[in-house]
């Protein structure tokens, strides 16, 4: 417990008056809860009461369990730019993220964590997710009436990217944003959609001229996989080049080495479908590890944002007040890595969620491990 706890023992405690209750044993009992099945304050205190005993033997609790009212009240107080530091600083001691680790950026949004009355939309966060080792990296919400465009280079200034490979979708491919992947020392791999229109014009007309020559006299590299399940087939072409020198705002976009293809024809009982997505790059034209990449990063929604919604049920949670929705989406997020760090239970993480919940020597080996 020491070991988690030292991540958080400096957060500043935000309460003036009414501190019957420790802060550290406040964060810690709930972190606990919501790795151990824990989704809403009601559960959070239930699940403190429950444990009382065994919370005792790591916790202070001069005054005994507090009540969720009091959970509520704390974390809607809360700093989260300070709480979601002491994340980052975590994070690194449970997971060593290096190399050509793909880290994968993209928002979501809780969609019953509205406030209309108080004039609050939902909570809208993106996340850097680093998708081999599978760990949350960090996350930054999106301002009300603002957008991802701001939020990315935010959560970028936290991470330390040396040598990876970041991914965004369209909404973050930004010459600023570009430039901020190269100087922190890491390469990009960006989508073109509608948003630069006349750029992803360019390179679809230029690809579609390229398939038409059967890509004679141009020079690039090649990819597919073909993947087939219950009478589905799917396959994904990848073609990366990198004589670009035709495109006119080349240098604008700091670190552009390369433009990328991806083709994807699907054939599900007998109907085939083909879509086609636009990539750039700071890496060269390695149609392997671009097409990899790329794959990696439609993987977040599988294994964060579906996770979230469907094994924390995020989606459905009605937590609005004050800070309260950005920091208990912070400790799902601690809860997501913790669960994710063990692999000693062979088990989904509702599965775990669930021993957690039910067997504290389990638990002390989520946290005492991590």
């Amino acid at each position: 417990m020491e070991n988690l706890a030292a991540y958080f023992v400096t957060i500043e405690d935000p309460r003036a008056i009414n501190k019957r209750h420790n802060l550290l044993d406040i964060l810690i009992i709930a972190i606990c809860a919501v790795v151990g099945g824990a989704d809403t304050w009601e559960d959070i205190g239930l699940y403190a009461r429950s444990k009382e005993v065994w919370f005792k033997k790591y916790l202070e609790l001069p005054s005994g369990i507090p009540s969720h009212d009091t959970i509520a009240r704390v974390f809607s107080l809360i700093n989260p730019d300070e709480f979601g530091k002491r994340f980052l600083s975590w994070v690194r001691t449970i997971k060593e993220i290096g190399g050509r680790e793909v880290i994968a950026i993209d928002g979501k949004t809780s969609n019953h964590s509205y406030d209309w009355r108080n004039g609050k939309g939902p909570l809208h966060m993106v996340s850097a997710w680093a998708t081999s080792n599978r760990v949350v990296l960090g996350q930054v919400k999106v301002a009300d009436k603002s957008n991802e465009i701001t939020a990315i280079p935010e959560l970028l200034a936290l991470l330390d990217l040396k040598g990876s490979i970041v991914t965004i979708d369209a909404m973050g491919t930004q010459k600023s944003i570009a430039e901020e992947i190269v100087k922190r020392e890491s390469d990009y791999i960006l989508c073109l959609k509608g948003n630069h229109e006349t750029f992803k014009n360019e390179v679809e007309e230029y690809f579609n001229w390229g398939e038409k020559e059967r890509y004679k006299n141009i020079v690039h590299d090649y990819y597919e996989t073909i993947e087939k399940d219950h009478g589905r087939i799917e396959k994904r072409q990848y073609w990366s080049i990198s004589d670009i020198d035709w495109f006119q705002d080349k240098s604008e976009w700091i670190g552009l080495k390369s433009i990328s293809m991806v083709k994807a024809t699907r054939k599900v009982n007998g109907t085939t479908s083909v879509e086609k997505r636009y990539y750039i790059s700071s890496l060269d034209a390695d149609a392997s590890l671009i097409g990899s990449s790329i794959r990696q990063h439609w993987g977040i929604e599988n294994s964060l944002h579906w996770v979230l919604d469907i094994v924390f049920r995020e989606d459905e949670c009605r937590i609005r007040k004050d800070h309260a929705p950005e920091n208990i989406a912070l400790m799902r997020h601690m809860a997501l890595n913790l669960l994710k760090n063990d692999t000693s239970l062979k088990r989904g993480l509702r599965g775990k969620r669930l021993k957690a919940g039910w067997d504290n020597d389990y638990l002390a080996k989520i946290l005492f491990n991590s």
